[in-house]
């Protein structure tokens, strides 16, 4: 047995994953809480809708400024800044007095969950075992998926069946947090520090080349999937009390996790696929899974919602892992913070740009409509991809045929092939 597949997981992996966790665990906790601040502070679906505009404007400008400066002074100085904005974000969230302190506390937790999108994820890949090969794709990919069902279905509980509903869901998350600080503390350091950190602060989107040829189709996908996650987190709560009939805390909680938990499911199940064919096939089930989603929400089955929005999330990690897995192969270690830097913000300005479009339109529109728009760019990725791989295929059929060509016309009784 190779000693790759008996080797302890290192503390760093568990420290770097459960950081990226909590800290989007954290960054999911108010908002069960949006349908209670949007009745005591009287906020429409736009302010809402601008709060999640904010928090992804926030995370996109801390991974364009400091996605790579974990690649000079070490992750672990990021990461564990990353863990206090979180708590500082929390207890701003503790004393919320209308939409600018809603605001303010959206753009800590951008802040952070920017740093950890680039920081804790490479410090996740520094990490991880080489076996099994999709565990720190899948980890870097959905456990920003998984931190946010954790944060909003504690949230979601505590809201019901807890006092002081407003300030107790953040306490727990705060203990997770300091928690993290402590594991990353104690944990070794990945990336020794070297100069240069000055001028990693300039914007700048570094990839590999390799990288980059795969990026219109991995872009259009992040984009999609990150969409209808927007979608969710503006207007989960209000889905669950306007269209399908509860005013439950806990069940809007579940509305938005219904397609956030399900991702992490996607990784596993196509492990063993190459990237374009995990590409491939969890496009055209996303595409199937959002028309499904539209149709439960039009006719108001709050079951045949969820396990359709759970059928989507399963696609949604399918898509990102495999997606991470190819833009990665070409990655040295000192350039995946960068690699990671460019992934989320492409992932966060998809979530962003449709939000605040979504937000424009919910004035005049139904959610039912708004969420046709984020369908019709599920297809739009779709049909990007689908046409891709198959250039590839034929690229790679070309290759194939030309090298049998070449074999069969060279020179009989040499014993080998120019």
């Amino acid at each position: 047995m190779s000693s790759s597949s008996t080797s302890p997981i290192p503390l760093g992996f568990w420290a770097a994953s459960l950081s990226l966790i909590a800290i989007f665990a954290a960054s999911a906790t108010p908002i069960p809480l949006y349908a209670i601040y949007r009745a005591a502070e009287g906020l429409s679906y736009f302010e809402l809708s601008l709060t999640a505009v904010f928090y992804f404007v926030s995370a996109i400008t801390a991974l364009l400024v400091f996605g790579r400066l974990s690649n000079h002074i070490g992750r672990r100085p990021v990461v564990l800044l990353a863990v206090v904005l979180a708590m500082l974000a929390c207890v701003v969230f503790v004393n919320v007095s209308g939409v600018v302190s809603l605001i303010a506390g959206r753009v800590l937790q951008g802040l952070s969950c920017g740093l950890a999108s680039s920081a804790a994820a490479a410090y996740v890949t520094d990490n991880a075992p080489s076996r099994p090969a999709w565990l720190a794709s899948t980890v870097t990919s959905t456990g920003t998926m998984v931190g946010l069902t954790i944060g909003a279905i504690s949230s979601g509980g505590l809201i019901e069946y807890a006092p002081y509903r407003t300030v107790v869901p953040y306490l727990p998350i705060l203990a997770g947090l300091g928690g993290c600080a402590v594991l990353v503390l104690a944990s070794r350091e990945t990336s020794p520090r070297h100069a240069g950190a000055l001028a990693s602060l300039k914007p700048q989107f570094a990839m590999p080349a390799a990288s980059w040829k795969l990026f219109p189709v991995a872009g259009c996908l992040f984009v999609a999937t990150w969409a209808l996650g927007g979608f969710f987190q503006a207007f989960g709560p209000s889905l669950a009390a306007d269209q399908l009939g509860s005013s439950s805390a806990l069940v809007a909680a579940i509305v938005f996790s219904s397609y956030m938990a399900p991702s992490a499911l996607g990784g596993p199940l196509t492990g063993t696929l190459s990237p374009v064919a995990a590409q491939r096939i969890g496009a055209v089930a996303f595409v199937v899974c959002v028309g499904a989603l539209l149709v439960s929400l039009s006719v108001g089955v709050i079951a045949a919602f969820l396990i359709a929005s759970a059928c989507a999330g399963v696609a949604q990690g399918a898509v990102l892992s495999g997606t991470i897995r190819g833009l990665l192969a070409n990655a040295a270690p000192q350039e995946r913070a960068g690699v990671f830097a460019v992934i989320f913000t492409t992932c966060y300005g998809g979530a962003a740009v449709p939000s605040l479009v979504a937000g424009q339109f919910a004035r005049w529109l139904s959610l039912p409509q708004v969420l046709s728009g984020y369908w019709a760019l599920s297809i739009l990725a779709c049909v990007v991809t689908l046409i891709a791989a198959r250039h590839s295929l034929a690229s790679e059929h070309m290759n194939v045929t030309e090298k049998s060509e070449s074999m069969s016309a060279s020179p009989r009784g040499t014993g080998r092939y120019p």
